[in-house]
């Protein structure tokens, strides 16, 4: 086959040249568009000097100023001479031979590491055949994300932790730990842990390229007809991204994913039985990770435009199925293609091309996997505007609603949502959305995290089916009747009473310390020791308000075992309170009645308000 391509070299050429694509039609109306979560490029190698010396012709031909290239192949009829057959595939970007690794990272992977710097998840995937420029993309890939975590271009402090796995067929071995093997386990929380494998600590980048080229010099290779140096297994870079500043928030994951070459029938025509066992695991498991990649785009789409088609015995819509549990790859990356996931992911893939005519069975099918990673967004009319449903908002009506609830001072819609609408701020990460409420002069972490959590609880508010059998006013317990018990007037204010803020009107205008009351919860310095019960109070720390500490009997001691009242009068303007401590749900408190100390008026920062939530059982700030 290979003798007739380089002896019909020629008038491949001249009918290539022949070769007229087809047109772009133009003024077509825009009816899709990819989804924002994943970013499929192709990348298409400079020919070899070994394939140009044998005379091979380039069988992939990028358009100019396109993200469209064309694929010709050399065919023999039974009577004539050969003719081409030419097909066409779009990507979201198209990088040509001149392309550099740079130009790829600034392009489509650099928005990555500001994402997972935010508390987010990123990974980038370079699939393709073996010697195509996988791990050549991936090496330098890693060395400018190295160099941006670790220039300062960032905002805020962070820790950043990196480890690096192989993945050969079902088994998982610690690249940074003598090749050990590890295990591939789910917690009982769902999480995936790589158990066994050794985390380390980066501070700078000659560090991090040092434990990415000692991982890289153990890793499993194979020389095979098309590479000496083939990679055989999956190598999986993990960058872990702690905010010491917000412990309550998930850590910032950023996967740097070098697949194993994919191989073409021919490529494996001399091997033996058990290297044909290992291209068939490599295989297997590229084709479940295709599967997995377009499932959850599907639902990403679907989230998009609140579509997705009917299940024919339900008549309710029928989700994408994401098959993640069926190759150690994607259990491995479980957090990314589970559907119940709540993390903010995004993805990149670059499709890794090898350009020459000799190739172009195993470059059309890189091709054609990558388009089918593509999945376009419908143009659908959007939704209805709801004032309770921020799934609906557009950028104008989600400005309005932050200037109207984010608290005192305003947060500045304009630096929290300059373009996004309801949907894609609910994807934002809370580290992101805190990080952008405190560019508003004034305001507190704690107002920040407050009004996240406001925003979030109003979305899972509007996803929950109404009940159309209950009245919306208040009924009378047990009677069964629709008899109100509870005038308007009253209904407000017990509604008021869900929060820990003062039902009074006139309470805005009055300053905190001035209407101390049973119930209010306060913001105050670190206690005395930092101990308190055998809980470590560092920071800011939350009480509420029990009652003035000369209110009590002279037997109530507080945590410490001090008398609270000693009767001596030097009790003025001071209270006893509990503490108010975190639940085990991520932004929420409880308060620990039984867990008591004495503040002083002077010692109290400012008032923090709750608003319990009966679903979860805990209290958690708000606006």
């Amino acid at each position: 086959m290979e003798q007739f391509l380089i002896d019909n070299a020629d008038r491949y050429r001249n009918l290539v040249k022949a070769f007229k694509p087809t047109p772009v039609k133009k003024g077509a109306v825009e009816t899709s568009a990819a989804s924002p979560y994943i970013t499929v490029c192709a990348r298409i190698r400079p020919m070899l000097e070994e394939e140009l010396a044998q005379g091979f012709p380039e069988g992939v031909i990028p358009r100019a100023n396109s993200n469209t290239t064309d694929l010709h192949e050399l065919r023999q009829k039974v009577r004539g001479p050969p003719v081409i057959n030419s097909s066409d595939y779009t990507v979201d970007k198209l990088f040509d031979s001149n392309a550099t690794t740079a130009q790829i990272y600034e392009t489509v992977v650099q928005p990555l590491v500001p994402w997972a710097w935010a508390g987010g998840v990123a990974t980038s995937f370079a699939y393709g055949q073996t010697g195509s420029g996988k791990t050549f993309t991936v090496s330098g890939l890693e060395r400018h994300v190295a160099e941006t975590l670790m220039d300062g271009s960032l905002e805020g402090e962070r820790k950043v932790h990196l480890c690096i796995i192989e993945l050969a067929g079902q088994t998982a071995f610690d690249l940074l730990n003598s090749r050990k093997q590890i295990s591939i386990l789910e917690d009982s929380f769902g999480n995936t842990q790589l158990a066994g494998a050794v985390e380390h600590h980066i501070t700078t980048k000659a560090c991090m390229m040092e434990l990415i080229e000692t991982a890289a010099a153990l890793r499993q290779t194979q020389a095979t007809l098309k590479n000496d140096t083939s990679s055989r297994s999956h190598a999986i870079c993990r960058i872990r991204i702690e905010n010491p500043a917000s412990t309550a928030d998930d850590d910032g994951l950023l996967y740097l994913v070098d697949l194993a070459g994919s191989e073409a029938a021919r490529d494996r025509a001399a091997h033996d039985a058990s290297r044909m066992k290992e291209a068939r695991e490599i295989n297997t498991s590229l084709s479940v990770l295709k599967d997995c990649i377009r499932g959850r785009a599907l639902l990403d789409a679907d989230n998009l435009t609140g579509t997705g088609k009917p299940n024919t015995k339900t008549g309710l819509a029928k989700k994408a199925y994401v098959p993640f549990r069926q190759s150690t790859l994607t259990k491995t990356l479980k957090h990314l293609f589970d559907p119940a996931s709540s993390r903010s992911c995004k993805t990149v893939v670059v499709a890794c091309v090898n350009p020459c005519l000799a190739d172009v069975g195993a470059s059309k099918n890189t091709l054609r996997y990558a388009e089918l990673l593509r999945v376009m967004v419908p143009k659908a009319a959007p939704a209805r505007y709801d004032p309770a449903v921020p799934a609906t908002w557009s950028n104008a009506e989600l400005r309005r609603w932050i200037d109207g609830n984010s608290g005192t001072p305003p947060i500045s819609a304009a630096l929290l949502a300059p373009l996004e609408t309801g949907p894609q701020l609910l994807r934002l990460p809370a580290a992101e959305f805190v990080a952008r409420c405190l560019k508003t002069a004034g305001v507190s972490p704690e107002q920040a995290q407050a009004f996240q959590a406001k925003l979030w609880r109003l979305h899972t508010d509007s996803r929950a089916k109404p009940d159309n059998n209950l009245n919306s006013s208040k009924m009378a317990g047990g009677s069964g009747t629709n008899t109100p018990i509870t005038t308007n007037e009253e209904e407000t204010r017990i509604t008021k009473l869900d929060s820990s803020a003062d039902p009074e009107p006139d309470s805005a205008t009055i300053p905190f310390k001035e209407r101390i009351r049973p119930g209010m919860v306060v913001s105050i310095v670190p206690l005395a020791a930092g101990v308190f019960g055998g809980y470590a109070l560092s920071g800011k720390s939350f009480v509420l308000v029990l009652c003035p500490a000369a209110a009590v009997g002279e037997r109530v001691r507080d945590m410490a075992g001090e008398q609270v009242n000693p009767g001596s009068g030097t009790q003025t303007d001071r209270y006893l309170c509990a503490l108010v401590l975190p639940g085990f749900m991520p932004g929420s408190y409880g308060v620990s009645l039984w867990r008591q100390c004495v503040v002083g008026l002077e010692e109290m920062e400012g008032e923090v308000l709750m608003e319990y939530d009966a679903a979860t059982r805990y209290y958690y700030m708000t606006v």
